[in-house]
């Protein structure tokens, strides 16, 4: 058995230091997330006061009681689902189009169309314009006017751009004697070995469309299309709860105890989902991406 090397003095300061500044990273980071999960339980008079900040006082669990019983919320929480499974789905696909094309070099003009996709990254149309242009496709009050502007970004194609570029060519120089096709290629081959950047893809486009509110604010007017972060921002922004959440409640003081809880509470059920989705995609990440395409 090797004996373990003693650390110089420096090193070992050094580690103590490092360890110390990365603790308090961490707890930076975890400490509001779990104040609000215990604040979404606790007594909202208690935690104003500065009584909750390391475990819950007065534990009741009526926020989540009323956020789970009103209609509006899981009509939110439906709407929400419907455009980022849409988004993640056309996006994905929109993005794959664009980037697979501009990896070869063989296709005439990419320089171009990458410098026109480029310029979206630095410029928009512009609000007014692009609120016009919405109302030109008679898409305004749809769910398309949520969806369609946020489905895919430049970022994006430049990013599974660079990742189909560095897909080996031996396999479609072998693929194209074969007499394979350009459209059996990308299904059979570069979809397979490309698991990794379409789980980035999708995580983008669901975590974009899931925490965005903003389209829906200014496109949509009918209450039933609400996604639940315009919900939450009326509950959080504006005050006003949506539904019968605090319709029942007659005394002010009652009331805004409720809105409290209720607040807390819808952070946590809004952010359920892509804490859900994130460690079924996260080990794309980290997968090695030509393992088993090339033997050498």
């Amino acid at each position: 058995m090797f004996a373990r090397k003693r650390q110089s003095t420096g090193d070992l300061a050094f580690d103590i230091v490092n360890y110390t500044l990365l603790i308090g990273f961490t707890l930076m980071i975890l400490y509001p997330l779990y104040f609000i999960v215990i604040a979404s339980f606790s007594d909202p008079n208690r935690v104003n006061v500065g009584d909750v900040w390391l475990i819950p006082q007065s534990i009741t669990f009526e926020g989540y009681e009323r956020i789970f019983s009103d209609g509006a919320i899981w009509t939110g929480y439906r709407n929400s689902i419907l455009y980022a499974v849409l988004t993640a789905l056309i996006g994905t696909a929109l993005a794959i189009m664009a980037a697979y094309p501009l990896s070869r070099r063989d296709l005439l003009g990419r320089n171009f169309f990458m410098i026109f996709f480029a310029i979206t990254l630095f410029f928009s149309g512009g609000l007014i314009p692009t609120y016009l242009l919405m109302m030109k496709l008679n898409l305004m009050n749809t769910i398309w006017a949520v969806i369609l502007p946020s489905a895919v970004d430049a970022f994006v194609i430049i990013i599974a751009r660079t990742f189909f570029q560095g897909l080996p060519e031996e396999i479609r120089e072998a693929a194209s004697i074969d007499g394979c096709t350009n459209l059996r290629y990308i299904w059979s081959f570069v979809l397979p070995l490309s698991k990794p950047i379409i789980a980035v893809i999708v995580l983008f486009a669901v975590v974009r469309q899931w925490n965005g509110f903003f389209d829906a604010l200014i496109y949509l007017e009918d209450a039933d299309k609400y996604p639940l972060q315009l919900i939450l921002r009326n509950i959080l922004i504006e005050n006003q709860p949506s539904g019968n959440l605090v319709d029942d409640i007659q005394t002010a003081a009652e009331k805004q105890r409720i809105v409290e809880l209720i607040k807390y509470g819808v952070i946590i059920v809004a952010a359920l989902p892509l804490l859900i989705l994130y460690p079924f995609l996260q080990r794309y990440f980290v997968q090695g991406v030509f393992i088993g395409s090339v033997k050498g």
